[in-house]
C-alpha cells in the first residue's frame, strides 16, 4: 500500500466519454488534451483508438509533445504568442490557429523558413472578448490571409470560434454567436479563401447544440468526465486517495489548525491526511469538505494547510493506514470532483487539472496496441512558387525567402478532413 496520496486515472471512463462524444459530434472529433490532458496525463494513443480524430491544444510544446506520441494525428495549436516557435510546428505538421494580422506575418515568415506552407485555422471572436480576432479586423485579416495564401507561405484550411454561454444549452447568446460564426465564414469565402474545416463547439454545444458542430467539435471537459451542461451522465475518471497518518483523541472544545476555525463539539477523533492546499486541495472548500472512509463520509474541520487537512472520525475507531477517499465517481457514495467544485466555490475543471506533482499518480488502462501504430503525416502539395512575403515588424528577422518544398506523397485536393466516418473503436 502506498503511504502517500494517490491520483487513479480510469482509462475505461474516458474511453467511454470518447465513444461517446465521436457518436454525438456531427463531424469529426478533436480531443482536446491541453494541461496535461486535464490533469489526467498522456491520452493521445487512447482517444484515438476511441474515436477522436484530431488532437488539440493550447502551445505549441504541448503539441509538440503530442506530435512525439501521436505521429499521424492532425493536431492544433490555437494561443501562441508571436514570438513563439512556429518553424518547428510548422515542420512538425501542427495546424496553427491565428487571430490577427501580425501574428499571420510572423506565422508566413516562419513558413518561408521551414520551406513549406503553414496550415491555418482564422480564429474569429464570436463574444468572449478573449482569443481571437475582433469582428471589426476579421475582414482585414482574412485579405491578408488571402494574399499570403496566394503566395505559398499558409492554406487556410479552417475557421474556428469559442462560444461563451453554451453550458445553458438555451442561452440566446449561443444563436447570436453561432450567427455572428456563419458570418465570419462568409465574409471568408468572399475574399476568396475556401476553409474546409469550421469549428465552434466544445463539450457542451456538442452535447445539446447540434446547429454548431460543423465539420469538427473541440471536446476538452468531456472526454474527462465533465459536463458543464450538466445534461449528460458521462463517467469521472479520477480517483483521489490518501492515508491516514496519525490520529488523536481530543476533549470537547478543542480548536483544530490555523485560527481554530473548528471547535469540537464533543470529545471525538481527528485523522489526520498528508495532503492539502499544495497538492490542489483548494482552501476555499475549508468548513464544507468531505471525505470517505469505511463507507461512510467525514467532515474535513479546519482550514485546509499545503500539506494536510483534519477529518473529525468520531468515535468509530478509525486507524492509521486506512485511506480515504477524497473524491471518486461517486458510484460508491464517495465525494465526486463536482461536489468538490460546489465546495469550493469554483468549477470541476479547476478540480482536476490542480492536484499537484507530489499525489502518487497510478494509472488504470489498457491501450490497444494498434493505437500507437501511426505514419508520418505527407505534406500538402501544389503549392505555387512563392513571392517573397514581407518581414514581421519586430524579432524574429525573416531571411531571404527561400522556394518552398513540394511533395508529391499526398493526392492533390486531399485533406486531413474528411467525411465522418463511425469507427470501431477499441473497448478499453
Amino acid at each position: 500500500m502506498h503511504t502517500t496520496a494517490e491520483l487513479t486515472v480510469d482509462a475505461a471512463a474516458i474511453a467511454h466519454n470518447t465513444r461517446l462524444f465521436s457518436e454525438r459530434a456531427a463531424g469529426q472529433l478533436m480531443a482536446v488534451l491541453k494541461a496535461d490532458g486535464f490533469g489526467h496525463g498522456s491520452l493521445a494513443p487512447l482517444v484515438l483508438a476511441n474515436g477522436a480524430d484530431w488532437l488539440g491544444v493550447t502551445s505549441i510544446a504541448e503539441a509538440m509533445t503530442l506530435r512525439a506520441e501521436a505521429p499521424a494525428a492532425p493536431l492544433l495549436s490555437w494561443l501562441n504568442p508571436l514570438d513563439a516557435d512556429y518553424e518547428a510546428a510548422i515542420r512538425a505538421d501542427v495546424d496553427l490557429a491565428v487571430s490577427s494580422m501580425r501574428q499571420l506575418r510572423f506565422v508566413a515568415a516562419a513558413a518561408s523558413r521551414a520551406r513549406r506552407a503553414a496550415r491555418v485555422h482564422l480564429h474569429l471572436d464570436v463574444g468572449m472578448n478573449r482569443d481571437g480576432a475582433p469582428r471589426g479586423e476579421w475582414a482585414a485579416l482574412c485579405e491578408m490571409a488571402r494574399l499570403w495564401q496566394a503566395q505559398g507561405s499558409i492554406d487556410v484550411v479552417g475557421v474556428m470560434g469559442h462560444l461563451s454561454s453554451a453550458s445553458d444549452p438555451a442561452s440566446p447568446e449561443t444563436d447570436r454567436e453561432r450567427m455572428i460564426f456563419d458570418n465570419g465564414v462568409r465574409v471568408a469565402r468572399r475574399r476568396g479563401l475556401s476553409p474546409r474545416i469550421r469549428h465552434l463547439a466544445a463539450s457542451a454545444a456538442t452535447l445539446t447544440r447540434p446547429d454548431t458542430h460543423y465539420e469538427l467539435s473541440r471536446v476538452g471537459a468531456g472526454l474527462y468526465g465533465i459536463d458543464p451542461s450538466r445534461t449528460v451522465a458521462l463517467r469521472p475518471a479520477l480517483t483521489l486517495t490518501a492515508p491516514v497518518v496519525s490520529v488523536r483523541r481530543v476533549p470537547r472544545g478543542s480548536g483544530v489548525g490555523y485560527g481554530h476555525t473548528y471547535t469540537t463539539s464533543s470529545e471525538t477523533t481527528l485523522a489526520l491526511l498528508p495532503l492539502g492546499y499544495g497538492d490542489g486541495l483548494p482552501r476555499t472548500a475549508s468548513g464544507r469538505a468531505l471525505v470517505q472512509l469505511r463507507g461512510r463520509r467525514y467532515p474535513v474541520v479546519g482550514l485546509f494547510s499545503m500539506d494536510q487537512i483534519v477529518v473529525d472520525v468520531g468515535d468509530d475507531g478509525i486507524q492509521p493506514g486506512e485511506r480515504a477517499t477524497v473524491f471518486g465517481p461517486g458510484t460508491s457514495g464517495e465525494p465526486t470532483v463536482a461536489e468538490w467544485a460546489d465546495w469550493a466555490g469554483t468549477l470541476e475543471h479547476d478540480i482536476v487539472v490542480g492536484v499537484g506533482a507530489r499525489v502518487h499518480r497510478v494509472d488504470r488502462r489498457t491501450i490497444p496496441a494498434d493505437a500507437a501504430a501511426s505514419a508520418a503525416l505527407p505534406q500538402p502539395t501544389g503549392l505555387p512558387e512563392p513571392i517573397a512575403p514581407p518581414e514581421p515588424s519586430g524579432p524574429p528577422k525573416s531571411p531571404a525567402v527561400p522556394a518552398l518544398a513540394r511533395s508529391t506523397d499526398r493526392p492533390a485536393g486531399s485533406d486531413r478532413a474528411l467525411p465522418r466516418r463511425k469507427k470501431n473503436c477499441a473497448a478499453i
